[in-house]
């Protein structure tokens, strides 16, 4: 294997992202390995999305550096990321909202294509349709409108046009949370297998942990703007170091109850973040150290690492 597949394609370092007095990103960092999917679970307010439009630069991070494949996004000119936006897309949410009501299936298909100077007409009008097949809608949906289908639909145009620049890098933001759930299988199982056959890396961000548990290879779990948690995903799942981790899960219907403590009250506002340990005041486990000072992620084995003061306490000496 090539040093090219070795390294991550991903490699981000002490993002930070600040509103105002709004800390709404806080010293994240994280990797994605090439071809594989990445997932940030959370509660609203966690700051994922945020995250995620950090790492295309919809945004502009305050501070941190956001290496894809090899070159720091945050330090790229206006020109020259635009050239790289080729290679990273985006799926949205809302599939009504993020496509243009005026614009055809095919002209929406073939925008991206225009954009970045890819192809003749003929090949786009081929590779339009080609994808269309993918997504799994018929060739006659070139010439409609997004009114025209349903949601599950709209969202299969959606995934469509983000791989129309044929990327390295998607990112989905809750990609299915504003979908039936008899759709939502149907749209994962359809992102699983185009993943399969491009070899495409994803950065994915839900608050459903089952969606994360489905799609994922690796979890990061956040929690008012920073990681507390990350690792494999069965490791994640299956044993939790996380206080926070562990409610989440026992939490979610059909979860890991057990002897695991439920999670309780809502999180707290990013313009008054705790201080020391920001899950403090919703952990039945705090002590005096947790409102001092700030837990630092250990490294426990397998890839799984977390954020607690627990993990020394509850060490072997």
């Amino acid at each position: 294997m090539t040093e090219h597949h070795r390294a991550p394609i991903l490699a981000v370092t002490g993002l930070a992202k600040s509103f105002k007095a709004v800390k709404a990103v806080r010293n994240v960092s994280f990797t994605v390995a090439r071809g594989k999917t990445f997932g940030i679970v959370g509660e609203s307010g966690s700051g994922k999305s945020t995250t995620a439009r950090l790492v295309l630069r919809l945004i502009e991070p305050t501070a941190g550096s956001i290496e894809f494949a090899g070159r720091d996004l945050a330090k790229l000119s206006a020109g020259d990321l635009r050239r790289q936006r080729r290679h990273m897309q985006m799926i949205f949410q809302d599939p009504f909202g993020s496509l243009n009501p005026r614009m055809t299936v095919l002209e929406t298909l073939i925008e991206p294509q225009l954009v970045h100077g890819i192809g003749t007409s003929s090949s786009r009008l081929h590779q339009a349709r080609q994808i269309l097949s993918e997504v799994g809608l018929p060739s006659a949906s070139l010439n409609r409108f997004p009114h025209e289908f349903s949601g599950g639909q709209r969202q299969r145009i959606a995934i469509a046009r983000a791989l129309a620049t044929n990327p390295d890098l998607v990112v989905a933001d809750e990609p299915v949370s504003a979908l039936d759930v008899s759709v939502q299988a149907q749209v994962l199982n359809l992102m699983r297998d185009i993943q399969d056959r491009h070899g495409t890396t994803m950065l994915f961000i839900s608050h459903d942990l089952r969606v994360v548990q489905f799609m994922c290879d690796e979890i990061a779990v956040m929690y008012l703007g920073e990681i507390v948690e990350q690792g494999p995903r069965d490791l994640v799942y299956h044993a939790p170091r996380h206080p926070y981790t562990q409610a989440l899960l026992a939490s979610a219907p059909g979860g890991q109850q057990g002897k695991r403590t439920r999670l309780a009250g809502e999180i707290p506002s990013a313009h008054a973040v705790p201080s020391g340990c920001a899950f403090r005041s919703r952990c039945p486990h705090a002590f005096e150290r947790c409102a001092i000072e700030q837990p630092i992620a250990r490294n426990l084995g397998d890839g799984q690492s977390a954020a607690c003061h627990l993990l020394d306490v509850n060490a072997p000496s």
